[in-house]
């Protein structure tokens, strides 16, 4: 069931699934929660209260904004975690990420650890020798266009490439459910807005992150020429011991969606050592 918090800016949307310590799972741009929806019932299955939003200008939370930055969706998380009696787990994949990142830094006593999925979570550089890389390239091309142009087919076209292989069992539904939302007033200019939101916030947050963070990559992610080098350096700019990386084979850019049983597999590997250290 669809609930709604009315935050600094704009109302959310989100739903909360089973009981028990809380997580909280935020998408990537041009998406909603049901991005997620492979994950949510073994999450909390495993005795987790999970909530799923989805971000401002996306899903059915509200348009009208006055900013689509990591450090301003940074700001919903927490005001949900808040809501919900934290302190959580944030998940965030890809724009999310990032802003996971920032929320850990800010307000540690609200967040025990950090999943960060394909993230956004650095400065972005392109070096001659990427280009060389098809699947980057292929990529790239794809995401810029729809930046500038606002294309929801260009954006299609990007997502068959973020999904290299074979495609999930729902892949039809998911293509009408994102083509529809992205063709309602407001929502294509929030993913323009997101994906012209430099990176260099959450990069600036890095080594202020005081919680365990788990880096989750896909290795066919077509938004990085390397997908391991960026989630090792991602690691290696948090404190010392804090960040660690895992590989997804043959996953792409949106791991959790493609590969649902072994993201969740991951995760809950991970917070068990993090209680275990505790």
């Amino acid at each position: 069931m669809t609930e709604y918090l009315a935050v600094d800016g704009g109302t959310i949307a989100y739903e909360v699934t089973g009981s028990g310590p809380l997580i909280v799972l935020a998408h990537g741009m041009g998406d909603s929660r049901a991005a997620y929806r492979a994950v949510i019932p073994p999450l909390a299955a495993a005795g987790y209260r999970v909530a799923a939003l989805d971000l401002r200008g996306c899903g059915e939370s509200g348009v009208d904004w006055p900013a689509w930055s990591r450090t301003a969706i940074a700001g919903d998380l927490l005001a949900l975690i808040r809501h919900l009696g934290g302190p959580a787990v944030l998940v965030g994949h890809s724009v999310s990420g990032g802003a996971a990142t920032i929320a850990a830094a800010l307000e540690p006593s609200l967040v025990t650890s950090v999943v960060e999925l394909a993230p956004f979570t650095r400065k972005q550089s392109v070096r001659l020798g990427d280009l060389r890389v098809k699947r980057f390239r292929q990529g790239m091309l794809r995401l810029l266009g729809t930046s500038v142009f606002g294309s929801v087919s260009l954006w299609r076209s990007y997502l068959d490439v973020a999904y290299p292989g074979a495609k999930p069992a729902d892949w039809a539904e998911r293509l009408g459910r994102i083509d529809s939302l992205l063709r309602e007033p407001g929502r294509m200019k929030a993913m323009q807005g997101m994906g012209r939101s430099a990176p260099t916030d959450a990069g600036a947050q890095l080594g202020g992150v005081r919680c365990p963070v788990l880096v989750v990559m896909g290795t066919l992610d077509p938004d990085w020429a390397d997908p391991h080098a960026e989630g090792s350096a991602i690691v290696d700019a948090l404190p010392s011991g804090l960040g660690r990386l895992e590989m997804v084979e043959g996953a792409g850019h949106y791991p959790h969606h493609q590969f649902p049983d072994q993201v969740v597999a991951l995760t809950l590997t991970f917070l068990r050592s993090d209680a275990a250290r505790a």
